[in-house]
């Protein structure tokens, strides 16, 4: 192998080592696996060293077989046959060999790193001559398994062969093949059923000596909270209340059957959609409606406090791209078109 094929080693193996390394971190809590033999029939692209002087470069079919021996690891065994030619000039290579992937996780998506050894079979014909050697190799590569179901997964992997070629004329000695494979494996045995909870006996607590029971306390206030939508107040981007509000009626005339109840505190909300102050004014100004209404109907303006507070404290988080749908998401928060007004008051 010549110095520019050994810096393409380096410049490929080390970055891949060094950015699986860290974006693996620390090692995953592990969930059960299947321990079941499988077998993973699948297809390869293959670029051979530049040395061969191949025609181009070459596809064809991979087999391996496998089985999870630990939490992390897999053990892997197979061969790998690819071919390209060009008129007459053709390249055939085939491997056999073993791989050891650690699994950085065992659930539906599972990335690996991938280390092995084995033998690669190399042929070439160009002009009317032919050239061929068995020579043993190692390679690395990252990788993924994604789940469909629970005996059936797809695999595909990334790796670079380094052999150590045998003096059968080629004229050199390290050869270096980039291989891309992709594959569906088929699990043998379906994985082992959950153990089924053991039931935990009652334990019978010891008597106890009964107390009279105290007197009963004094009865705690409580807090009602009634939430109303824009839609129920306001017609679309206005703060004027709409005709009929029975529901603001029934607040009102509570607030006056109640004098005990302290001051009554009217919040309006808004979504994130529109500017910040915008949505703070409009807040205050539907705030101030409801207010205003409650006051005309006999509620004293100094049991009321109303609040505009915009696009605080939002009720659910929504990403649609859509304009209509994104609105019809943020319905819970009742924002800018749909608005939250909140009234509080202190009943025993």
């Amino acid at each position: 192998m010549n110095r520019r094929a050994s810096k393409k080693l380096h410049a490929i193996v080390i970055p891949v080592l060094v950015s699986a390394g860290f974006a693996a971190g620390p090692a995953q809590a592990q969930t059960a696996y299947n321990p079941s033999w499988y077998i993973a029939p699948g297809l390869n692209a293959t670029w051979p060293d530049d040395d061969f002087k191949q025609p181009t470069n070459g596809g064809g079919f991979n087999l391996r077989v496998g089985k999870p021996i630990a939490p992390s690891w897999d053990l892997q065994l197979g061969t790998t046959y690819s071919h390209a030619w060009d008129g007459g000039n053709q390249y055939r290579q085939n491997t056999l060999g073993a791989d050891a992937l650690y699994m950085f996780s065992r659930s539906r998506f599972r990335p690996f790193l991938l280390a092995g050894a084995g033998a690669q079979y190399d042929r070439i014909q160009r002009n009317g001559l032919k050239e061929s050697g068995t020579s043993p190799y190692v390679n690395v590569g990252v990788g993924a398994q994604y789940l469909i179901n629970d005996r059936l997964s797809v695999q595909a992997d990334y790796r670079l062969m380094h052999a150590y070629v045998q003096p059968r004329g080629y004229g050199f000695s390290r050869a270096n093949t980039k291989m891309a494979t992709v594959a569906l494996t088929y699990a043998f045995d379906k994985p082992a059923p959950a153990p089924a909870p053991q039931p935990v006996a009652a334990v019978e607590p010891p008597p106890v000596q009964v107390a009279p029971p105290p007197p009963p306390p004094a009865p705690a206030p409580r807090f009602e909270r009634t939430t109303m939508s824009a839609t129920e107040l306001f017609d679309f981007d206005s703060a004027r209340l709409k005709s009929s509000q029975p529901k603001l009626d029934e607040i009102a005339a509570a607030i006056k059957a109640n004098p005990d109840v302290g001051t009554v505190d009217i919040i309006g909300y808004t979504d994130r959609l529109g500017s910040e102050k915008y949505n703070l004014k409009l807040s205050q100004q539907r705030a101030d409606a409801v207010k205003a209404y409650l006051a005309g109907l006999g509620v004293p303006p100094d049991r009321l406090n109303a609040t505009g507070r915009g696009e605080a404290d939002p009720v659910v988080t929504c990403n649609e791209r859509n304009r209509a749908a994104l609105i019809r998401c943020l319905e819970p928060n009742r924002r800018v078109e749909v608005e939250d007004i909140v009234v509080q008051r202190r009943v025993q």
